[in-house]
């Protein structure tokens, strides 16, 4: 069963300038390598630097990547924050401004009891008009939204959808399966290493931050995968993990952001600025990790840019 929301859906980086601002023309070129592949943008999610984004230049992405996308993929609007009457308030600019679906993390200074999870999606789904899909993500808010809070959650019909990046694989089979036979709600696995596994499990789509790199690969694993070629599949799940060891093995995850950067400027998407109170790497990492990107591009039969 096709759904509306399904297939490779990449958490975009968010390019910048040295001086801090959207760099719209790299924008501009990683949104159309997306959409030639056939790879929604996710937008301002943790890849993104979504904390760190301002308003002005969140508002002038999503308009930036709708306009680039030209309707060939949806835009998905990652939303972030502690402030409730503000998110609403953003995501309705960001639904004005070309955004096709919200995706939204739990605001993350309190730490929040099941019960006040469940509340705050059902809020936030009751206050905007636009499609919302929640967003698990224990590693930055350091909370696990329960899968029976996740499974009442599917049944709002603003509600489309759960985004899961928690590095449990039983806990990403088992939502998985649970959305595979239902029509109105999507699941996307969030943990890259786990595509193959929960695509086969029943997994609508896969949200890997390697696909900023190499997007065409992770749509040839997604077909590989739902058309029952597991062999195939897992050669390329190998192969997107290594290429994820590139910038993320002894790194924290600022750090592999920065590195996935420097990867991206080997094509030319985008230069390796990062918005406080992230930076770059130092000068010697970046060559080493450029030195690395090329050797994969060469092995991949893609001449250095």
């Amino acid at each position: 069963m096709k759904k509306k929301y399904s297939g490779v859906v990449v958490p975009m980086v968010t390019p910048v300038t040295h001086q801090g601002h959207l760099d719209v023309a790299s924008v501009e070129r990683i949104v159309e390598l997306f959409s030639v592949n056939g790879v929604a943008p996710l937008l301002m999610g943790t890849t993104g630097e979504g904390n760190s984004v301002s308003r002005s230049d969140g508002l002038l992405m999503v308009e930036t990547a709708a306009r680039a996308a030209k309707g060939r993929v949806l835009i998905y609007a990652g939303l972030t924050g502690n402030c409730f009457s503000e998110q609403c308030a953003q995501a309705e600019a960001y639904s004005r401004a070309g955004a096709d679906v919200i995706v939204a993390t739990l605001p993350t200074y309190y730490a929040l009891t099941p019960a006040q999870m469940e509340n705050y999606y059902k809020m936030l789904a009751d206050s905007i008009n636009t499609p919302l899909m929640m967003y698990n993500i224990l590693a930055t808010t350091h909370m696990s939204i329960p899968e029976d809070v996740v499974q009442r959650l599917a049944d709002h019909p603003r509600i489309v959808g759960l985004k899961d990046s928690e590095r449990d694989a039983d806990r990403l089979c088992r939502l998985a399966a649970f959305a595979r036979d239902r029509a109105d709600f999507a699941f996307f696995c969030g943990c890259a290493a786990f595509s193959a596994l929960t695509l086969k499990a029943g997994a609508d789509g896969i949200v890997p931050s390697s696909g900023n790199f190499v997007p065409d690969i992770y749509m040839q694993l997604y077909h590989a995968a739902v058309t029952g070629d597991n062999e195939k599949a897992q050669r390329l799940q190998t192969l997107t993990n290594t290429i994820g060891e590139i910038y993320q093995k002894g790194r924290t995850l600022g750090e592999s952001l920065a590195a996935l950067k420097v990867m991206m400027q080997t094509k030319r998407l985008c230069q390796p600025w990062m918005l406080p109170p992230l930076s770059r790497l130092d000068e010697g990492e970046e060559r080493s990790v450029t030195y690395q990107a090329n050797l994969i591009l060469s092995t991949l039969g893609i001449k250095p840019f």
